[in-house]
């Protein structure tokens, strides 16, 4: 069973953060398009161990907001939206969703996870989370992770 749901329509991207998740000790699964996404999210036997999910913004067809928005009718998972698009942050208000601007470090990736799964155990306890950002110049997640600690 997946912790983490990982969409996004580049296959270099969902390949290089599934990677540094599964590193990081994550159990992974990856969908292309929301379309994708929602047919696992339909299976019982998939959803019963997913924490998290990790999705893009901008998708051809069904984008990241409207995706976030369609969950919301069911779900409470936590979601961490990765654009490149800082504007975007202002399509998810009110879905208690994580933002991390692209690109990001493989670090700043972890700690959103990481921090979502955390917020999870707060709702759990009657706390609502707001939305998360964090600064500019700690994130930014496109491209592939390379040695010298550059984003990806």
């Amino acid at each position: 069973m997946p912790e983490v749901l990982l969409v996004d329509d580049n296959p270099t991207q969902l390949r290089a953060r599934a990677a540094v998740l599964r590193e990081a000790g994550f159990s992974v699964r990856t969908a292309s398009t929301a379309d994708a996404a929602f047919d696992l999210l339909r299976d019982p036997a998939f959803t019963a161990g997913l924490r998290v999910i990790v999705t893009d913004h901008v998708m051809p067809g069904v984008g990241g907001a409207v995706f976030v928005r369609e969950l919301r009718r069911a779900s409470s998972v936590p979601v961490v939206v990765v654009s490149g698009l800082v504007e975007a942050e202002e399509e998810y208000a009110g879905l208690e969703v994580h933002f991390l601007p692209k690109p990001c470090l493989p670090e700043d990736l972890i700690h959103q996870v990481r921090d979502a799964l955390q917020k999870k155990r707060s709702i759990s306890l009657g706390a609502r989370p707001a939305l998360v950002k964090i600064p500019k110049h700690q994130a930014l997640c496109s491209g592939l992770p390379v040695a010298t600690g550059d984003g990806f």
